[in-house]
């Protein structure tokens, strides 16, 4: 493939809800650009984009892919997104480094959940983007219908620039609105496009879209608009200008009819794309910081800048390695260069750069400013890591990635398999940051955390398939707290001991009282008269801290406790610290089942994003959880339900709320404060953890 500068490249992300054709559409246009010579096939697990064992098993993409073909003198680079939620944080990715947006809708489903999440990425990004209405041989399309429902859902700006002639299974010809022609397809496969007129019976219809697109246009600038109302229309010039400049605006987002199983309305839309579709220079440059100061700066793409590249995704393929997907955000990147990690300072040489078709690699010698490409064996390069020149030290703005809505703790089914899990578990996160994982030393489990169940159980099956592991996900314990709600003024122990040769000897007396909610722990010495020397004192906290940490009722961890130690008394001999930590530790024992000790549970703040009609639903559900709604509210077409709930009854709950909402309902969980456990379920804890050390757990 020839090198394409700046202003002759376009990348575009496929976006969209699960099964609306994103991967089939992607196999349509390299088969249309002559990238491949057959068209593969979802069902056979056959295409270019979806080539992973889980993909072809599963029948959906699961991670995203690259691919890249050339249309017009054009280099157009085109990422296939995955459209279950569970994998939300690969879209995230890809419209990081794409210059528009393409949603895929379903012609007879319309616009669906997946479609209106991956559009407020979309806004968050604040892209240009595009529609494709696809599926329109199906024999319950409404082409109408679900365009009205996109510009009521997802943006005002839509206008349609090609809508079909007829629509079920004999939709063969596409009108193109700015063209203002007739395009006929032949039979799928063939590459047969024929260009005619607009038959009379719809020439009415076509002009109404054309004037609907041109007013779009017109109120882009002042001077597109008096130019429109003198002359009532705008010149194929001021038209060719304006349709780019209202798509980098956001004025204009055009919508295209397709059906990828038949291979109708591809031609038209690479020539949209190669035409309108803003480039990396369109654009006009990333807004970065210089590292280690605060200062701004607008990294252009200039190809005869100071080289800057951005990693975006890592793909761990077998026979390969490590591959390093990248967007070069200026200058020129060549093999053989050496470039500075930003993030960590350590120096990368880039060898092997290629362009990729999916697992398709094509090496390259050089990419240009605006380029997406794939560099292989970087060292210590991770995803959202700047590579720049050693005199431009900029840091691009990383990718955010959606807060974890999941997660289930790892128990392994062989001992010994620690490392390899780790290991694994790493290489997974580095492939997709949305999954992580961590050890959590109070509950001594791994957790790992994601987007959803599917994500979760193809992160287990994966540790399987490669690194040969096997192990269970169960629910993670919940980090209880133990306090107490009563004091004691007088609690004493005395730890004695004599076996022949030295004994043991500590005594002390404590008084215990609650400390408000959040403040911990408190140990005052208030020894008067050396009754216990001061060498011994820290012995007796140490004893209690030691205590605290495990916990008394129920193996929780104790707080919000204060200690006062005031009287005791030692041995000459046989008083030693471990005497005295023993002491305070058995102390504080019986001194906290004396002062009414209570199970505190942590509880979350969750906020809940669905349609109305199923606030009644939820809201029930949320009570059956001892939830308490704390407050309701209205945004756009949704609803959103603030309340508070325990952490111990929101296992899997976003596959609960996503089976009461279709699909259609989001939440966000933050830890919010500590309250105390109501007395039945509490006794039950206690009741467990008894049981567990009777059994010896």
């Amino acid at each position: 493939m020839k090198e394409y500068d700046s202003g002759s490249i376009r990348n575009i992300a496929f976006i969209g809800h699960g099964g609306s054709g994103k991967t089939t559409i992607s196999e349509i246009l390299l088969f249309t650009a002559g990238e491949i010579n057959r068209i593969g096939s979802v069902t056979e697990g056959s295409t270019t984009s979806d080539y992973s064992p889980n993909e072809i098993e599963k029948q959906i993409s699961i991670q995203t892919s690259l691919l890249h073909l050339e249309w017009n003198n054009t280099k157009i680079n085109f990422i296939d997104t995955p459209g279950y939620s569970d994998f939300v944080g690969e879209v995230k990715t890809s419209l990081r480094v794409s210059d528009t947006a393409v949603m895929v809708l379903k012609s007879f489903e319309g616009v669906e959940v997946g479609s209106e999440t991956t559009n407020e990425f979309v806004k968050e990004f604040g892209l240009p983007s595009a529609i494709i209405i696809n599926k329109i041989d199906n024999e319950h399309s409404n082409f109408k219908k679900t365009f009205s429902q996109a510009k009521d859902r997802l943006t005002t700006s839509a206008a349609i620039v090609s809508f079909p002639v007829k629509e079920g299974l004999n939709c063969e010809t596409v009108i193109d609105v700015v063209k203002m022609k007739a395009y006929q397809y032949g039979e799928p496969g063939s590459k047969k496009v024929t260009e005619t007129d607009i038959p009379a019976d719809i020439m009415a219809e076509a002009e109404a879209y054309h004037t609907e697109l041109v007013e779009k246009v017109a109120e882009t600038t002042e001077e597109l608009m008096n130019k429109y109302f003198e002359d009532g229309s705008l010149s194929p010039e001021d038209l060719e200008n304006g349709i780019k400049l209202a798509m980098i605006k956001r004025n204009l987002v055009p919508v295209f009819c397709t059906s990828a199983s038949k291979g109708v309305g591809f031609n038209n839309f690479l020539d949209f794309v190669s035409k309108y579709f803003p480039s990396p220079l369109d654009r006009g440059g990333e807004e970065s910081a210089f590292k280690d100061s605060d200062k701004k700066v607008l990294v252009k793409p200039d190809k005869s800048g100071e080289p800057v590249m951005f990693i975006f995704k890592i793909i761990s393929e077998q026979h390969v390695g490590e591959m390093s997907l990248f967007r070069v955000y200026s200058g020129t990147i060549a093999s053989g260069l050496d470039l500075i990690n930003e993030n960590n300072g350590k120096t990368e040489r880039l060898s092997q750069l290629s362009i990729i078709n999916g697992h398709n690699r094509k090496e390259v010698q050089k990419l240009y400013a605006g380029d997406l490409g794939a560099v292989v064996k970087l060292k210590d390069t991770h995803t959202n890591n700047t590579l720049t020149a050693k005199s431009y030290p900029v840091i691009i703005k990383q990718i955010v990635f959606p807060d974890p809505v999941i997660r289930a703790a790892i128990q392994p089914k062989a001992k010994g398999d620690e490392d390899k899990i780790a290991s694994g578990l790493h290489t997974i996160h580095e492939e997709d940051p949305s999954f992580n994982v961590k050890f959590d030393p109070e509950l001594a489990q791994t957790i790992i955390s994601g987007q959803g169940e599917l994500q979760l159980a193809l992160s287990i099956k994966r540790l399987k398939e490669r690194y040969g592991v096997d192990v269970d996900l169960v629910e993670p314990r919940v980090p209880f707290r133990e306090t107490i709600k009563g004091r004691v003024d007088d609690v004493e122990y005395k730890h004695k001991k004599q076996s022949g040769g030295r004994g043991q000897y500590g005594h002390v007396h404590f008084k215990m009282e609650p400390l408000p909610r959040g403040k911990g722990f408190e140990f005052v010495n208030a020894i008067v008269g050396g009754v216990v020397p001061g060498r011994f004192i820290p012995a007796v906290e140490k004893g209690v801290i030691e205590t605290m940490e495990k916990g008394v009722i129920s193996g929780n961890k104790v707080v919000d406790v204060r200690v006062t130690l005031h009287f005791g008394s030692y041995h000459d001999v046989d008083s030693d610290e471990m005497s005295f930590k023993i002491a305070g530790s058995m102390c504080f024992r019986k001194g906290f089942s004396e002062s009414k000790p209570v199970l505190l549970e942590p509880i979350y703040m969750i906020e809940i994003k669905i349609p109305e009609e199923y606030m009644g639903d939820v809201m029930g559900d949320i009570s059956s959880r001892r939830g308490k709604i704390s407050g309701m509210d209205s945004e756009g077409n949704y609803q959103l339900i603030k309340a508070f709930v325990p952490l111990a009854e929101m296992y899997k709950y976003s596959s609960q709320l996503r089976s009461l909402t279709q699909g259609r309902g989001t939440h966000k969980l933050t830890f919010d404060h500590y309250e105390e456990v109501p007395k039945e379920v509490e006794s039950k804890i206690i009741d467990e953890y008894k049981k567990q050390k009777e059994e010896g757990h």
